[in-house]
């Protein structure tokens, strides 16, 4: 450790830190725009110059590591006059267009030109003119008049993705970022760049003139994408979902998130596939019903059939709650030991940096719930086969789109499934009921590596599951504004997975008493060894690790 002076302040920090990462480490803010903290130092735009005492000249404070005993100054009269004067170059050639810019309210050249410009041009000739609205790959738009020249995306693609794929052409003010010859941007996490663009250079193809930012709420929550469980936020304008992008948790994913999961995730809350109403299927027909009238319906087939004859589908996108209840409704309920979540593994589909193969977001949580036996799959099969199995309850999974599970469910009497998104399982079902998806209600995730994680509902439905302890609330609720979270949009009449077994658990004479997903957690916690301990408040946003062994994990 070594003792620096910053201000005024006398500081510890590790020997090896730059003077920006010992300010940053005690909550001292150095203007920068080329420095990432999990890039590689650069020193290409001099935004971080200070004042070190006994040296010559200013240093850039991205490069300059500390000794003991230095004395540093961020807010001289020289130092101001040194961020004045980039500010002035860096917007000699800027084109002035904010208002049409999708950066705006999150650009960090814009926020500087208010705190550290002198706020007039000296500049009277012609700017220097650039490509614009350049497709870089399939997702990144780039406007080249815009780049600062930071080098932030250049050193992402080769040094985090991988994938060198960027570089500088020309020289001068005449400098253009662009793809190498017979390329195109176009790696598993090119929408990183965007992320970490400082200005309105790189923009998103998909998002771009959809909404600005201070239209959105923000919410903490979970991709559920793979096994990873990145972190991420999910942003909405009047109840649908615009974009996904990645929030930093360093125990998970970092800084980082792939194009699939921020791209694809969302899109299935948004589809038109979304199931809208209980359907009940009569003589072939299919018919909306009211919930009661559907849970009902339900119970009363249910209690036809004796304990032996039917079997339940748990699942490994369904939240820790979900499968909890499910568990136990079977057994206190329907009496059945005929259980089964069923693996989504892509071999090869995965690499070092985040994407697992493992395309479910909770398997970890399904095998601590002890309910991943690969045993039980072919058994259930056979006995549906047969004719042993009648009946089925299937939640929160496409289990027919394999054949094979798709031709033991035909042969079936009733078959219920708890859905999203109309897929090849609803088409066989004698009862649909629509479940809300992950990014309408509350729950947890376990990732591979153990970690549960809170999800939270970004978007509204008819019968929103609100929590009791206020920590769904989006940045922009955090800060006091009047925003409209639940916006104008379309609430869908879909409801959470353990509120619809609780429902028809109840008709069945068993009364759970739970009014939040907290409530379910709060049992499992107690009950489930693995468990032991967590609550909503202690997994927090960046999630808590499992007390159990990881045997039972599915290769990811």
């Amino acid at each position: 450790m070594v003792t620096i002076t910053v201000d005024g302040r006398t500081l510890q920090t590790e020997d090896g830190r730059t003077i920006i990462e010992a300010a940053r480490d005690h909550g001292i803010d150095i203007p920068h725009f080329c420095w990432h903290p999990k890039l590689s130092m650069s020193g290409n735009c001099r935004m971080c110059l200070v004042e070190v005492e006994k040296l010559p000249k200013l240093v850039i404070a991205c490069g300059t590591k500390v000794v003991e005993g230095m004395v540093v100054r961020t807010s001289t009269p020289r130092v101001l006059n040194a961020r004045e004067a980039v500010m002035e170059f860096l917007l000699i050639n800027h084109p002035l267009d904010c208002p049409i810019c999708d950066e705006a309210g999150e650009c960090k050249l814009q926020d500087y030109a208010y705190k550290h410009s002198v706020g007039y041009s000296r500049f009277t000739e012609d700017k220097v003119h650039k490509p614009k609205r350049v497709e870089l790959g399939p997702h990144v738009m780039l406007d080249t008049e815009r780049c600062i020249m930071c080098s932030r995306c250049v050193r992402f693609c080769a040094e985090i993705a991988q994938a060198p794929q960027l570089t500088f052409t020309q020289r001068g003010d005449h400098v253009e970022l662009t793809t190498f010859p017979g390329q195109q941007l176009d790696n598993p996490y090119a929408m990183n760049t965007i992320d970490i663009c400082p200005v309105g250079a790189l923009t998103s193809r998909e998002f771009r003139f959809r909404a600005r930012v201070w239209e959105m709420s923000a919410t903490d929550t979970i991709c559920p994408g793979c096994a990873r469980g990145c972190s991420m936020f999910s942003w909405v304008r009047n109840n649908e979902i615009l974009r996904q992008t990645p929030r930093y948790n360093p125990e998970v994913n970092e800084y980082w998130m792939c194009d699939k999961g921020r791209l694809e995730t969302y899109k299935a809350v948004n589809a038109e596939t979304r199931i809208k109403a209980p359907v009940v299927k009569t003589e072939g027909e299919y018919t909306e019903l009211a919930w009661d009238e559907a849970i009902a319906r339900v119970a009363s087939e249910f209690r036809v059939y004796r304990k032996a004859e039917i079997a339940v589908f748990g699942s490994a996108f369904a939240t820790n709650e979900d499968n909890y209840l499910l568990q136990k409704f079977a057994r206190d309920v329907l009496g059945t030991k005929h259980i089964v979540v069923i693996p989504h593994v892509v071999p090869g589909d995965e690499d070092a940096l985040l994407i697992r193969a493992d395309k479910t977001p909770n398997w970890r949580g399904a095998a601590a719930l002890g309910m991943t036996d690969p045993a039980n799959l072919p058994q259930i099969l056979q006995a549906m086969r047969e004719g042993a199995i009648k009946a089925a309850y299937v939640m929160e999974d496409n289990v027919a789109a394999d054949p094979a599970i798709a031709s033991a469910l035909s042969r079936l009497d009733f078959l219920v499934v708890q859905a999203t998104n109309e897929n090849e399982t609803t088409r066989l079902a004698d009862v649909i009921l629509p479940a809300a998806a992950f990014a309408e209600r509350h729950g947890t995730f376990t990732n591979f590596q153990g970690r549960v994680q809170r999800i939270r509902p970004s978007v509204a439905t008819l019968d929103q599951d609100r929590a009791s302890d206020g920590l769904a609330m989006s940045r922009l609720d955090r800060f006091g504004t009047s925003f409209d979270r639940w916006g104008r949009g379309v609430k869908r009449d879909a409801r959470p997975s353990w509120k619809i077994i609780a429902g028809i658990a109840s008709v069945m004479g068993m009364k759970y008493r739970y009014t939040t997903a907290e409530d379910v957690f709060a049992e499992l916690a107690s009950t489930v060894e693995a468990f032991k301990g967590l609550t909503y408040r202690s997994i927090g946003n960046r999630g808590q690790v499992l007390a159990a062994p990881r045997e039972q994990s599915v290769r990811s």
